[in-house]
């Protein structure tokens, strides 16, 4: 044991675990945001993991689910008409002064009164032109109407994020060709040098080697750029932290072919399924509903209303009376009226009120019947369009392949020539340039198929999600 531990009094091995755990708790509080980038840097995200982030993070799904949950509040609203209207009232006045003549005793006469009076009245209405039920079908329509837009709100975010994840992993592959090239290229800069220093290679064809080399470097800079963009740009539609630095993982069947028939079978599909038509077609139903509460103002009201009330005068002292009175307590408790009463009420002119809320609602019927028929002729040209950017896609693949395959032949045989003096420096960089975009060609053509049959779900309104926070 040391002399400083003998001093202190405190064992060795307590006091490195003291200053390990002192230290543990410094580097943690130093850091505390580990713990959250661990989150996505556990392991690489899916497809179907990005999704369902975005529909827990968009600002676009969370203001649809406000609007949802506000027209449940306005159906419930529009059934509370049907029910009686409660009002309480209560009103105490402490002092009330009244001088006034009493012929009795042909004098003038001041009377001090306390107040108190309670009443309860129940009001319903019996008619009023049909105005009530029209604004529960139209409440009723509307919150419908938010239901799909919510799930097309989600769609719409699935198919945003599917691009960007394929737009992501895209620029990243062509970062790993780009970065496969240069490595090419060093390498066959690195036996220029070696045949130059031997006297197989003249020093143009080290320079223009080297200039080669430079330009890929250039070109896997660019690529690197363009990669970590994308990436940025979908943690932008995450909604999570810029700063962290996540992983994706391959998609499954880049390449699968969708089962396509006709364009007509997609059209008929997507008239059936899209939730914005639906939506569309509910709001048109909500607001032909207006129209009928809105002429209901035309027509007249019928309420019916039940009172029943109690009150109470006390006189405070000052005042001459031959009688006396009870307490207000006793008066409360003794004393007491009701009433039932029907009112009719007709407005037989209201300067044109009634008649300009009759045709703001005809027009917005109008108006959402026109946007209901342009949204059905503007899905039909797009699944024409989308059908046929998906078939020129599938070509692409067939038409990359195949010119693929002829730049890896023709490259290995110019590289071959090149390095038994066949060939020229001019052949080697035009087979390797021929080499390297049929390699970007072929990986674009499999992420377009990708993104063009992520276009065709969404267009059609197929697209599958993963449980939504709703859920």
């Amino acid at each position: 044991m040391s002399i400083h531990n003998i001093k202190t009094g405190v064992p060795e091995t307590l006091t490195k675990a003291t200053l390990f755990l002192l230290s543990l708790l410094v580097l943690t509080l130093s850091n505390p945001a580990t713990g959250v980038a661990e989150k996505y840097n556990t392991k690489k995200l899916t497809l179907e993991e990005c999704v369902r982030i975005a529909l827990q993070n968009s600002s676009s799904g969370i203001k649809a689910e406000r609007a949802l949950k506000l027209t449940g509040s306005d159906v419930l609203r529009n059934y509370g008409k049907f029910l009686p209207r409660l009002t309480a009232s209560a009103s105490y006045s402490p002092y009330a002064r009244d001088r006034g003549y009493s012929p009795i005793e042909e004098t003038y006469r001041t009377t001090k009164t306390e107040s108190t009076a309670l009443s309860l009245t129940a009001t319903l209405n019996l008619f009023n032109g049909l105005s009530d039920y029209a604004s529960l079908k139209a409440a009723l329509n509307d919150r419908q109407s938010a239901r799909y837009t919510l799930s097309r709100a989600y769609e719409t975010i699935a198919y945003d994020i599917t691009q960007s994840y394929y737009q992501a992993l895209l620029e990243g592959e062509l970062m790993l060709i780009a970065r496969e090239d240069l490595r090419s290229s060093r390498d066959q800069l690195k036996l220029t040098e070696r045949q130059f220093e031997v006297g197989l290679k003249s020093m143009t064809d080290l320079y223009q080697q080297q200039a080669e080399t430079a330009s890929r470097e250039l070109l896997l800079i660019q690529a690197e750029s363009r990669s970590r963009r994308s990436t940025l740009e979908l943690l932008r539609r995450l909604q999570i932290d810029p700063q962290t630095d996540i992983g994706l993982a391959e998609p499954t069947a880049l390449t699968a072919d969708l089962p396509v028939s006709s364009a007509d079978s997609l059209t008929a599909k997507a008239l059936r399924s899209r939730r914005d038509l639906k939506g569309r077609e509910r709001n048109a139903r909500a607001a032909k509903w207006k129209v009928t509460s809105a002429r209901g103002a035309r027509l007249p009201s019928l309420d019916a209303s039940f009172t029943i009330g109690t009150d109470a005068i006390r006189y405070p002292g000052g005042n001459s009376l031959p009688y006396s009175t009870p307490t207000t307590l006793n008066q409360l408790e003794d004393s007491g009226s009701s009433s039932v009463q029907l009112s009719l009420n007709w407005s037989i002119f209201d300067g044109f009120q009634t008649s300009y809320a009759v045709q703001a609602a005809k027009i917005s019927h109008l108006n959402s019947m026109q946007d209901y028929d342009d949204l059905q002729r503007t899905i039909q040209i797009d699944i024409q369009q989308q059908l046929g950017d998906y078939n020129s896609a599938r070509t692409e693949i067939i038409t990359a392949n195949a010119t693929l395959k002829a730049a890896e032949a023709a490259w290995n045989a110019v590289k071959r020539k090149y390095e038994l003096g066949a060939a020229g420096f001019i052949d080697l960089s035009a087979a390797r340039s021929t080499l390297f975009d049929a390699r970007s060609s072929l990986t674009r053509a499999k992420y377009n198929l990708a993104l063009q049959k992520n276009i065709l779900d969404y267009t059609t309104g197929s697209m599958l999600l993963p449980s939504t926070p709703q859920d």
